[in-house]
């Protein structure tokens, strides 16, 4: 049997013509960029080649574009940067973020609130996961320095209004910050006319490395490094850079966009299959969770009245299904999903949430087996359940 592979939300294979661009970078092209040497010169190079690339794709200029080490490393770098040099700088104290960003968001504010003394809001969002706008603009104040909103959640796949919310803080002359680790490999970006300062990217959700990250910082708003050493990417991450990765990096992108048409096609059709499938087989026992609409093109997801994701998800994986919940789950009791907890969700459904994100390897072969494997395994979880309540 061969498995199927339903988690692209939590990482990607890396594209061939990914690899074949990295190869050289450790077997030939190996020097350090700081050094003055041919070598070193070399890695230079190819560098600021990937870094040009990259803001090439998305319409900004290459001294915008910081790499780090993942994702998350790029939401922390965003949010303390700017909350620091806030402080330091006499503008602002205050932070506002939504209820379902992701924990490199979460947990770094709460850093902030609590280590550093900053304030905090964070804002509700309706029953689909999109922020309210009235809400978010009544919770501005003076010395708001930073709105960090998600372009689209990583466990239910709602895309946010971030044109909109970017305008709102441009009225309000806020920095604006959004984790497009998600959305960004699938949709167009325009960075020089779109109201964002601070961007995250993490190649490998769209087949590239893992070990890197990517921060575009708009031109002219000042960041205090989280890490300090060397005057690596503008001072902002020291350390040498990893030559190899940046190339892959600037590769996935470009072939990411370059490839987005019939990408989208390729998605929207898997998803919206597992999508009508699954809610037909369980009308009373499972909801999509999500914007009906508005929502990541490989992102299904849902969730199920009284089991344990931690359960489904182990049976999905004897019968050759990869797939993710959107529990905290370990062994033992699952937590319920404070992701489906925002949604407003009562806790027969918290704790049963199933991700099922499509790639590009996915046919429509996969998404029918998962269709026809997935309800056997609730009816037994169900019955479970009822049997220990």
């Amino acid at each position: 049997m061969n498995a199927i592979y339903l988690d692209h939300g939590a990482s990607t294979p890396v594209h061939p013509q990914v690899m074949e661009a990295m190869l050289p970078y450790w077997t030939e092209v190996y020097g350090n960029p700081s050094s003055y040497h041919e070598f070193g010169r070399s890695a230079a190079v190819a560098l600021e080649k990937a870094r040009a690339s990259i803001a090439t794709v998305i319409h900004a200029q290459p001294h915008e574009i910081i790499f780090t080490g993942s994702g998350s490393e790029s939401d922390n770098l965003a949010l303390r940067g700017v909350m620091w040099t806030g402080r330091a700088q006499g503008f602002g104290n205050h932070l506002i973020i939504s209820s379902i960003e992701h924990s490199a968001i979460k947990r770094t504010a709460d850093q902030l609130r609590e280590l550093f003394g900053f304030d905090v809001t964070i804002i509700a969002v309706d029953k689909y996961g999109r922020v309210r706008m009235s809400e978010l603009e009544a919770a501005i104040r003076p010395d708001t320095a930073l709105i960090s909103i998600m372009a689209a959640n990583n466990e239910v796949g709602t895309l946010q209004p971030i044109e909109e919310i970017g305008q709102i803080a441009r009225q309000h002359n806020i920095l604006f910050h959004t984790d497009a680790i998600q959305a960004i490999a699938v949709q167009q970006w325009d960075m020089s006319a779109m109201p964002i300062d601070l961007l995250s990217i993490a190649p490998h959700k769209f087949y590239g490395p893992k070990g890197i990250g990517v921060l575009y910082v708009r031109g002219g708003v000042m960041l205090q490094p989280a890490v300090t050493g060397g005057g690596q990417e503008g001072g902002l991450r020291p350390g040498t850079e990893n030559v190899a990765y940046a190339v892959g990096a600037a590769e996935a992108l470009r072939l990411a966009i370059e490839e987005l048409p019939q990408t989208l096609i390729h998605y929207r059709s898997l998803r919206d299959r597992l999508i009508d499938g699954i809610t037909a087989a369980f009308p009373e026992h499972c909801i999509l969770t999500g914007h009906p609409r508005q929502r990541l093109p490989h992102n299904a997801s849902f969730a199920f009245r009284n089991i344990s994701g931690n359960d489904l998800l182990m049976h999905l994986d004897v019968a050759g299904i990869a797939a993710s919940s959107g529990s905290a789950c370990k062994s033992g009791d699952p937590k319920p999903s404070a992701t489906l907890e925002a949604l407003g969700l009562s806790s027969e459904w918290t704790k049963g949430g199933l991700r099922l994100t499509v790639g590009r390897q996915n046919n429509m072969e996969d998404i029918e087996f998962t269709v026809e494997t997935l309800p056997p395994i609730i009816e037994k979880l169900q019955k479970l359940s009822k049997v220990f309540q």
